[in-house]
């Protein structure tokens, strides 16, 4: 009898948990029942889930009992109250928030990179930032063929990174600036339609922005190399959806351009697009609503003897947020990390 397991989606309205129910779907995931919870506000609404309709339900205390896995994406605050909760009823909690990323007993995990720390869970794993995901699929196999001795990011992130009210803010703002209206700012401190800007997370003393930072230590943390060197520069693009990075990499020995087309033709997570012909490499349009991150424009840096740049586009809702996370629990599930509750397995049976 296969086993099946009983699944909550915590912060169930939102762009990435909207994504976390049409994955669990489309990928078939083994759910005896599944449970969305949200805020006090939006219990009530109703999903659909294969052919079902679901009723939202607030979150409480009791809302974790009986649960095997818990896909989190309601913001860290959220995350932190309830993570206690969650584990003590016995489930895993994914988490899509920054709250546990850096704690050394939380495993931060790409599957494509290094699935099997997932293994060492205590009851919480946690999702590593969007732009994070999508560079660490794209250098991890070129750094597995001949290790990274730094990494230099430049991101243009898209407005999917702050919600589905942000893509809605800057189609507002895009009608208002045609009609020659002033736009209307709420969730970002600019207009984005037709501007960018550096993202707006705080600032530290160094100049560099908590989304920075993110890529830096949370990347150090996934490739398990502490020392690497690191820098980012992250800035907010007036595009929908998907995030694009530019990514210079160097080595101790020169990186053969062919032979990384190659590797990453073959990598898991990959798709490489660049016709040189056409100028055509990865463009946000292209890579919206894909699971893959395309990959593209490698070259070798002009300005370093030993130096490769890649340029890339993900979709940040998708393998920058819910996919991982789904990607995750089949970990859990394929190799039994996850032990589901008796009551789950009466279900599928």
């Amino acid at each position: 009898m296969p086993q099946s397991y009983r699944v909550a989606i915590l912060g169930a309205t939102g762009a990435v948990g909207t994504e976390l129910i049409e994955l669990l779907q489309e990928r078939q995931f083994p759910v005896s029942d599944l449970k969305l919870l949200a805020s006090e506000r939006s219990a009530g609404q109703s999903r659909q889930f294969r052919g079902e309709t679901l009723t939202i339900e607030a979150v409480s205390d009791r809302a974790f009992a009986g649960v095997d896995i818990v896909l989190a994406s309601a913001g860290g605050s959220i995350s932190k109250q309830w993570a206690t909760k969650v584990v003590e009823a016995g489930a895993v909690l994914i988490d899509n928030s920054s709250a546990f990323r850096m704690d050394p007993t939380v495993p931060l995990v790409v599957p494509e990179v290094n699935p099997t720390a997932a293994a060492r869970h205590q009851g919480i794993i946690a999702n590593p930032n969007c732009t994070t995901i999508l560079m660490a699929i794209a250098v991890w196999p070129l750094h597995q063929a001949q290790p990274v001795t730094r990494i230099m990011a430049a991101t243009y992130q898209s407005a999917s990174g702050a919600g589905a009210r942000a893509m809605e803010e800057v189609k507002v703002q895009a009608q208002a600036i045609l009609s020659g209206q002033p736009p209307v700012t709420e969730l970002f401190p600019y207009p984005l339609a037709f501007n960018l800007f550096p993202h707006n997370s705080p600032l530290d003393d160094q100049g560099y922005c908590q989304e920075e930072m993110k890529m830096v230590n949370e990347t150090r943390k996934i490739f398990d190399a502490p020392e690497l060197r690191i820098k980012a520069t992250c800035i907010r693009v007036p595009v929908l959806r998907a995030h694009s990075e530019a990514v210079t990499l160097e080595f101790d020995q020169p990186f053969d351009v062919d032979q990384a087309c190659q590797i990453l033709a073959q990598a898991p997570g990959v798709k490489l697009v660049q016709d040189w012909q056409a100028n055509y490499f990865p463009m946000p349009m292209d890579a919206s609503g894909e699971d893959d991150v395309l990959v593209g424009r490698i070259r070798r840096d002009i300005s370093h003897p030993c130096g490769l740049e890649i340029w890339l586009s993900g979709d940040q809702i998708r393998k920058g947020a819910a996919l991982n996370a789904v990607q995750i629990a089949e970990l859990l599930v394929q190799h039994q990390w996850v032990k589901p509750h008796r009551s789950a397995m009466a279900v599928a049976g």
